[in-house]
Order: structure tokens, then sequence, then C-alpha cells
């Protein structure tokens, strides 16, 4: 008993410092987000997106969107993507052994016929088994990629990277609505800046609920489903909160796989997207980083503080549980697979901030919550507690957090004003005290979860996401 009361006081004694250094993390990254997106928009209109949308010269994107079994909502969106005001891209789509009727689909809507095509496998894939172009000029720009499943996208995306005609390549999801400026915007850091960038990113927003028109946003709407709401709050906290900051500091270590840019070249010497990773956006990332370290070559990840994309998360308990524990396993597998990245000088932000980061408040806060709550409980059994102490803690914690997210819609609402109606800017402050006591402990669960079936080697798919799909109309998805 007396080992299990040491043990308790010495976990408490750690917690404390724990979270004092959580709480000061936090704050360091939200003066830090402030600091660059003040700096961005300051410097914003040095190089005008217009230039480079109306320039002849600019250096050309090719946009790869993997697809398997879309057909629900692939016409729709290859549309979308093919409306991006930009001189010169192409639109790369992998069909990636769909078991439904997408490859006919989009022969069907855009006359494509298979042609030959020199195809390089720079990057190991499953076999592709043809390439096809429009007979219809208007789609020129469109290239559909039939390949054999490699049950992974990043099996497809690298069978688009090696179809690509262009040095710069923008990775999305089919199902994405994309600004029409995006490739501008994600492209104007390679240009503008002396050193080289490697990777771009920008804020990506939940389409659900969202009203769209001819591919493009016409009125964004708080989410009406209530487990969607909880997801807003979560992405608008993790795309305005930290990712400035690791930018503003030339740390970025994740690059959403919902919308990244990449220098072709630098993706390719670093072998691609893994195929076995569930987390190919951060692992990718990481890998690109240590090779520049290792090569000490300077380098650039820059982060774009507007959104520039839509897309639509899960609806349901299930299907957020499955894909939260595939990413949390992504995680574990990522931090595990370049642990020498860890604390090492030799890959500098890298190996001292970044990582670590991920490790401590990424990684280890899941556990550290669950083991603390099982120190409460054994000391609520077997020990007297300090209730006065426990209760101010724990409402210092809620007031942080709360806070914290608050904050973060109001730097939102104030730039972008996503949201014009009072009453959904109401419900969405309200959710902000509601999640830590419905959302947060599901996703506590989910972390866990996929550390689990790490460590037990359970097998795991990427699984299929049911889509709802965009309405062309003014009426609400």
């Amino acid at each position: 008993m007396k080992t299990i009361e040491s043990f308790i006081k010495h976990y408490e004694i750690f917690a404390a410092y724990f979270s004092i250094s959580y709480v000061a993390i936090y704050v360091i990254l939200a003066i830090l987000s402030y600091l660059a997106i003040k700096k961005y928009y300051n410097s914003k209109y040095y190089l005008h997106k217009d230039v480079l949308i109306k320039s002849n010269h600019t250096i050309g994107v090719s946009v790869i969107a993997p697809a398997f079994n879309e057909a629900a909502t692939i016409v729709y969106n290859v549309k979308s993507l093919l409306a991006q005001e930009y001189p010169k891209f192409e639109v790369i789509i992998i069909n990636d052994g769909s078991t439904d009727n997408s490859l006919e689909l989009l022969i069907e809507e855009f006359s494509l016929v298979k042609v030959d095509f020199f195809y390089q496998e720079k990057i190991k894939t499953q076999p592709v088994k043809g390439h096809y172009k429009s007979t219809n000029p208007i789609y020129s720009k469109l290239l559909v990629i039939d390949k054999v499943n490699g049950n992974s996208k990043a099996d497809a995306s690298n069978a688009g990277i090696n179809s690509a005609k262009y040095s710069l390549f923008l990775c999305t999801d089919v199902d994405c609505i994309l600004r029409k400026d995006t490739i501008a915007m994600l492209a104007k850091p390679f240009i503008e800046n002396t050193e080289k960038v490697i990777a771009t990113g920008a804020t990506i927003r939940i389409s659900n609920s969202c009203e769209f028109k001819d591919g493009e946003l016409y009125k964004s709407h708080y989410p009406k489903n209530f487990f969607s709401r909880f997801q807003e709050l979560e992405y608008i906290r993790a795309f305005i909160f930290g990712r400035m900051a690791w930018s503003r500091m030339n740390s970025l270590l994740l690059v959403s796989g919902g919308l990244g840019m990449f220098d072709k070249e630098t993706v390719i010497k670093v072998g691609g997207y893994w195929h076995k990773s569930l987390g190919e956006d951060i692992e990718l990332i990481t890998r690109m980083r240590k090779y520049m370290h290792e090569k000490k070559e300077n380098f650039l990840i820059k982060y774009i503080p507007e959104t520039l994309c839509w897309t639509e998360v899960p609806s349901t308990l299930e299907l957020f549980m499955r894909q939260r524990t595939r990413w949390s396993r992504g995680l574990i597998q990522t931090l595990t697979l370049h642990r020498k990245i860890f604390f090492n000088p030799k890959y500098g932000k890298t190996g001292m901030l970044a990582f670590p980061y991920f490790v401590f408040f990424e990684f280890a806060v899941p556990i550290l919550e669950v083991v603390g709550l099982a120190v409460l409980i054994l000391d609520f059994l077997f020990f007297d507690i300090n209730y006065e102490f426990l209760l101010i803690v724990s409402i210092f914690i809620y007031l942080f957090y709360t806070t914290i997210t608050l904050i973060s819609v109001l730097l939102d609402q104030l730039l972008y004003r996503h949201y014009s109606s009072i009453k959904e800017i109401l419900t969405l402050i309200m959710m902000v005290f509601i999640e830590p006591f419905l959302y947060h402990p599901i996703t506590v669960y989910t972390s866990l979860k996929g550390y689990w079936n790490y460590f037990i080697r359970k097998k795991q798919k990427w699984g299929i996401m049911p889509r709802k799909g965009f309405i062309n109309s003014k009426q609400p998805v």
C-alpha cells in the first residue's frame, strides 16, 4: 500500500509540472500564431495571386486526387477541380481499383479514351492498367489513371506522382471542394521565397451542411449534425492555433493529406508516400524533413491561414471512431519508425522541437489522462483526497481549454466571417463549453484504441466512408 501511495504522490507531482508545461506551450503557440497570421496579412500582397493567375510563365502544378468507389460524387468533384483559376495545371484522377462504376462515369462524362502514355515508375506502386485522356478539348487538362487497388491512398497518390508532368503537385481527396484560387495560393510560397520550399498547406474546413453552387462554396454554415459540430471546433483550433505557430518556427510536421502542395523532386527522392502508413501525411513530411537535414540543405514548409478546401467529415460515431483510430495508429507508427530523430541535434528543429512535441503532447497525453484517472480512483478509494485542490486544478484546466478554443473561434470569425448567422455563432460558442465532457473522452478512447491496435499488430485498412455528396444548388447538403 505504501508503494501505491508513493507512486500516486510522485505521479501527482509529475502531472502538476506536466500540466504547467502544457499550458505554457499553448500560450507560446497562441502568441506565435497571432504573430504569424499578422505577418501573413501584412505581406499578403507583395506578390499578388492575380500575377500568378494571369501569367503565362508561372510554375506548373499537377493536382493529384485518388478515388476509390466515389461514383456518387466523382463527376461533380472532378468538374470542381478543373475549374481552378490557374494558367498551367493538370488534374490527375487515380481510379484505385474501384468496384463501382466510377471509371465508367468518368469515361462517359468526359469523353475519355485510353491513350499511350510514357509511364515511368519512379515510385513503386501496384500495376497501372491504363491512362485516359479526353477527346473534348474543354477537358484537355484531365488525366485519368486506372490501376490495381493498392489498399491505401498512398499507393494511388504515388501512381499520380509518377504520371505528373509538372515540378509541383497538389495532393487532395476527390471528395474535397477547393477554392478556385487554391493552386495559386499554395504555389506562391514556392515562388516568393529564396530558400527552397518543399511543401505548403492551408486551412481545411468542414463541408457538412455548407451550400455549394457550380463547384464553389456558396454559403458556409455551422454543421447541423451534432457530432460534426465538435469536429468543426477541432479543425478551427488545430488550423488557426497550432499550425501557423509551427509554420512560423519552420517546424511544421504535418501537412494535411486533404490539401498539400509538394516539391515533386524531393518527394521522389524520399520514396514517395509510404504505402503501409496509416498516417501517410505526417509520415511523408517527417521523412522529407529528415532527408533535408541529412543533406544539410536549408528548406521551408509554409502554412497559409486561409480556408482553401472543404471536406466532408464523419457524421456518425462509428465512422468517426474508425477514422480517428487509424489516425492515432498512424501517429505512433510514424513516431516509432523515425524514433532516431527524437532529441537528435543532427535534425535541427525537427529533432529538438517538433518531434518531441508530438511525442509528449500529442502521443503521450491520452495515456497520461487515463493514468491520471486511475490515480484519482485509487486516491478516492484508499487515501485522502484534497478535494479543494482537485476542484481548483480541474476548473483551471477546463477554463484554459475553453479559453484557447474561444480565442480560436474569435480569430476565425474576425478574419474570415464564415458564419453569417448570429444563431450559428452562438451555437458554436455553446459547443465549446460542452466539448470537454462529450467529445474529448471519445478522442482519448480512439487514441488509446489506435495505440493498442498498433502494438497487437491488428490489421487495419483505410475503409470506406459513405459520402452524402454535394448538391449543385443553393440548397444545403
